[in-house]
């Protein structure tokens, strides 16, 4: 039976390089499973994860018009679960256990910057320039 572009499909390995695997598919067809598509991590060297003869199921994932099929191991693993969106918050209406908006914070944080930005202005207009340091000339 001729494998088909989504199918899954058992085959052996028959050849190993370092960028991938060629799996023996049967009747006379062979694909190659680039070392990406070998696990979800990250493979440096793809030895580790297959043997020689070793029996793997792979995904067909494209079939070239030169007859070259690209294959997946990974993607033959049951589909993990998808991770939960976080829900989604507007803070403008938040309440914190005081019962203080978001908006009423910020305003508060702006004024209390404000007056300490104001503070810190007229400590230093007593008419000197420089850096702080008394700097008497000889």
């Amino acid at each position: 039976m001729p494998v088909q572009v989504g199918t899954v499909v058992e085959g052996t390995v028959s050849g190993i390089t370092n960028f991938g695997a060629f799996i023996d598919l049967g009747e006379g067809q062979t694909g190659l499973v680039h070392i990406s598509e070998v696990a979800d991590d990250y493979v440096k060297n793809i030895r580790d994860y297959l043997k020689d003869d070793q029996k793997v199921k792979v995904k067909v994932l494209s079939i070239g018009k030169d007859g070259k099929i690209s294959l997946s191991i990974k993607q033959t693993a049951l589909p993990k679960k998808k991770s939960v969106k976080p829900a989604e918050v507007d803070f403008r209406k938040t309440e914190s256990n005081y019962g203080v908006s978001f908006d009423d914070k910020v305003s508060r944080f702006l004024k209390d910057s404000d007056e300490k930005m104001q503070s810190v202005k007229s400590k230093g207009k007593d008419g000197r320039k420089g850096n702080g340091y008394n700097s008497k000339r000889a």
